[in-house]
């Protein structure tokens, strides 16, 4: 591909990476690129891009890789880029960059790689560079850099590889920089350094260490070399006895941990049964040696959620551990019964996956496909909410609207999920939602089921449920409704500051009194404000307190579409000719 960067490449809103590498683009940047504040990786290298990088684009929030080299850029690093708080890769060697290294590069806190060179930079390194405790590379080779090695590089304790090659640098090495004890490669080549070498670098014996071309003067004293490396043979055997026994304490740690999950997922010589409902590339055993306390991404009223990376592909996928109900090992866990005969027979894109279950006489497993984004209503309510723009939380409302449709209307019998909540609705890596959990789901005959206990979570439980315990796909569509008003409001069920009122009530007397703009997320309705009236005034059918005046799903889905279709942009076709 080749020619300029389109600046509406990000005009969706809701573009999280920018792959365009190794191609023939040219041009600038586009600055419309700097407002593209949902991305996550960009990797522009190898191509012919030239010109200065809009500030806006360096500091740019959620930014974890940053990949520019190779190109022909030009101009300085701004330091805008000090709102790059994620960024952990930032690969900006072999352009035209000049000036000062900016010293806010020392607020990239999560900076683990920064590599610079074969550029034009002049001035200091950066002292501040020392306060990036996860960086592990520093390139900065073939520059113009002057002046003295900061000491604080010294502090850099995960440092792995450093390069200072074809510089202008002085002064003395920095004795604190042979004091990195995970380093195994140093390059300060070609530069004016001077004075003794450190006694430290001399016995490290650095498989990459390069010092010629400079002016430094000798080896050191050779009494300060004798002593240096008796003292070195002494903390060396000092250190292979602390590691003996850290490693004789974590051995004795991980068999007890091994000894005691063994305990909680019933007697390890009874044998699993593995029971799949997809084609898989795993094992129980697979499954069950994944179960590690380390890797719990969510516990519920249901049981425990582990991630788990198994099989030859190394797949991530979901693991929840039922937790055991009843003393008598067998008895069975409705829940487990639930999710089985619920998941093993749909099939929807807009419905979790659930690959298998693993089973024995103590212990139910079941193994979900991995959704990495976790779930609509901790996203909603976590420092990265923002990243849900409306055009995203209107895709994961159809979305999720069309797996309860599909449950409904399409499944026979019709299943009724009973715990439709935020949580419940899982967003993967593109932010597409898939409904889960169906621990309390029921199928639902010729008419409505009678249950022995109310199902469902405070804020999103049907009205009707004080004075019946019969459930009906209605009770679904009202809580619904609720997540509707979510994703409109921005505001939890029981948000605290919408006081004692639940979140249907706080909607309905807000807009009573001021009107229905005063519920919208103020973050969002500057922009589309139209289209969220819309949805919420959809919500709010969802919502009535009787059950018979609320819209099936197979009409809310409808709904929802025929608002998405009203904010369409029209075709030339389509548009209304001018006389």
């Amino acid at each position: 591909m080749s020619g300029p960067i389109p600046a509406t490449v990000c005009a969706s809103g809701n573009l999280t990476q920018l792959l365009l590498l190794s191609n023939q683009f040219e041009g600038t940047i586009p600055a419309e690129l700097g407002q593209c504040r949902t991305l996550l990786r960009i990797r522009l290298f190898n191509n012919r891009l030239s010109g200065p990088v809009p500030p806006e684009f360096w500091g740019l929030p959620h930014v974890t890789m940053l990949e520019l080299r190779s190109n022909a850029l030009s101009g300085t690093v701004d330091p805008a880029i000090a709102g790059a708080k994620d960024l952990s890769n930032l690969q900006i060697q072999d352009n035209r960059f000049t000036g000062v290294l900016p010293a806010e590069l020392g607020n990239l806190n999560k900076l683990q790689e920064l590599m610079a060179s074969d550029n034009s930079f002049s001035g200091p390194v950066p002292w501040s560079l020392g306060q990036l405790s996860q960086l592990n590379l520093l390139d900065l080779s073939n520059n113009s850099l002057s002046g003295e090695i900061p000491r604080d590089i010294g502090r850099l304790k995960a440092l792995v590889q450093l390069f200072l090659s074809h510089n202008h640098l002085t002064g003395p090495i920095p004795p604190e920089i042979a004091e990195i004890d995970m380093m195994n490669a140093l390059d300060l080549s070609n530069n004016e350094l001077s004075g003794g070498v450190p006694v430290q670098l001399q016995d490290l014996r650095l498989s990459g260490l390069n010092l010629s071309y400079n002016k430094l003067t000798g080896n050191g004293d050779p009494d300060d070399i004798r002593r240096a490396r008796i003292n070195m043979v002494a903390s060396i055997l000092s250190a292979s006895a602390v590691i003996l026994l850290i490693g004789l304490a974590w051995f004795t740690y991980k068999y007890r941990s091994y000894k005691k999950r063994a305990a909680e997922i019933g007697d390890e010589k009874s044998s699993w049964v593995l029971t799949s409902f997809h084609r898989v590339d795993f094992d129980e055993r697979d499954i069950v040696n994944s179960l590690d306390e380390n890797n719990v991404i969510g516990k519920g009223a249901a049981g425990k959620v582990y991630r788990s990376v198994v099989g030859p592909r190394s797949e991530a996928v979901a693991v929840k551990k039922l937790w055991a109900t009843g003393a008598a090992v067998g008895k069975k866990n409705d829940t487990f019964e639930a999710e089985v005969a619920t998941l093993s027979k749909v099939r929807h894109k807009n419905i979790v996956k659930l690959f298998c279950c693993v089973t024995n006489r103590a212990c139910r497993l079941l193994v979900y496909e991995y959704m990495p984004n976790g779930s609509l209503g901790d996203f909603l309510r976590s420092a990265k909410a923002g990243i849900l723009d409306w055009p995203m939380r209107f895709k994961i409302a159809v979305q999720a609207a069309e797996g309860l449709c599909y449950l409904h209307h399409d499944c026979v019998p019709s299943i009724v999920h009973r715990d439709v909540k935020s949580n419940n609705i899982l967003l993967d890596a593109e932010f597409g939602a898939k409904v889960a959990d169906f621990g309390v789901a029921k199928t639902v005959g010729d008419g409505p089921a009678t249950m022995s206990v109310i199902a469902g979570s405070c804020g999103y439980i049907a009205p009707e449920y004080a004075y019946t315990l019969h459930v009906t796909e209605k009770s679904d569509v009202f809580s619904f409704g609720v997540v509707i008003l979510e994703l409109v409001t921005g505001k939890s069920p029981m948000a605290p500051e919408i006081g004692e009122k639940d979140l249907v009530a706080w909607v309905c007397d807000s807009i009573d009194q001021n009107g229905a703009e005063s519920v919208l997320d103020p973050k969002l309705v500057s922009q589309f404000k139209d289209e969220m009236r819309k949805v919420l005034n959809i919500g709010l059918l969802c919502v009535n307190k009787s059950p018979n005046s609320r819209p099936p799903m197979r009409s809310v889905v409808k709904m929802l579409l025929e608002v998405e279709g009203q904010n369409r942009p029209k075709t030339k076709k389509e548009a209304t000719p001018a006389f």
